[in-house]
């Protein structure tokens, strides 16, 4: 059986992914660990240094140590964190967050034409992961404020609202498909999708597809 790690630097980020592997993938083993330290002092300090690489280095060598097919990072600021576990791992395939809907989104702008628009509700995500799209794909970034906030206090229609305000903003400004930044934010595809005429991705559904395919 193929057993998948998720390693997880926020809380929210373990629902949405485990969804969706076992709507579209029960097949395999999920072995989630969770780190919510991360995200909290990365929120503090804004800096990534040595110590925090080495922290992603550690989780990325217990799970592949405790059997781990694969590795999924499922909190998109911490780039070049999970650049180093790819590094240090290869040939085990280690996945960004983001990387598979980056590469669904450019194709999908690619059909379309007009821009991507990138919504996060974690500012540091917007810093790292816009310079991972194509560099001449027109890109669009909004943050949904207030959204993390009312997610943590368990209003998830206040959440919900702040991301579809600034889905509709990038919209407007001719964005032709929404590219939701975080696992976090996947719980708003459908109430987006229904509101808005152009694709929501998530990161969820995009990297269980290509976890798939790169492991079938």
């Amino acid at each position: 059986m193929t057993r998948i790690a998720l390693i997880h630097a926020l809380a929210h980020s373990v629902t949405p992914i485990n969804d969706a592997l076992a709507r579209d993938w029960p097949q395999c083993q999920r072995m989630n660990l969770l780190d919510d330290s991360l995200s909290a002092d990365l929120a503090r300090t804004g800096a990534i240094d040595a110590a925090m690489t080495a922290r992603f280095v550690a989780l990325g060598d217990y799970a592949k140590n405790n059997g781990a097919d694969a590795i999924l990072f499922t909190c998109s600021a911490f780039g070049a964190c999970i650049d180093a576990v790819k590094q240090r791992l290869a040939p085990l395939p280690v996945l960004k967050p983001n990387e598979a809907m980056l590469d669904e989104a450019a194709a999908l702008q690619r059909a379309r034409g007009g821009s991507v628009g990138l919504v996060a509700s974690f500012g540091p995500t917007l810093v790292s992961m816009g310079p991972e799209f194509p560099p001449h794909l027109p890109l669009r970034t909004a943050l949904a404020h207030g959204a993390l906030d009312a997610l943590d206090r368990g209003d998830l229609q206040g959440h919900d609202d702040a991301v579809l305000k600034a889905a509709e903003t990038l919209v407007s400004e001719g964005c032709s498909v929404i590219a939701l930044a975080q696992f976090s934010l996947a719980r708003a595809r459908d109430p987006l999708a229904a509101a808005l005429a152009v694709p929501v991705l998530t990161t969820p559904d995009s990297a269980v597809r290509a976890l798939r395919q790169r492991l079938a």
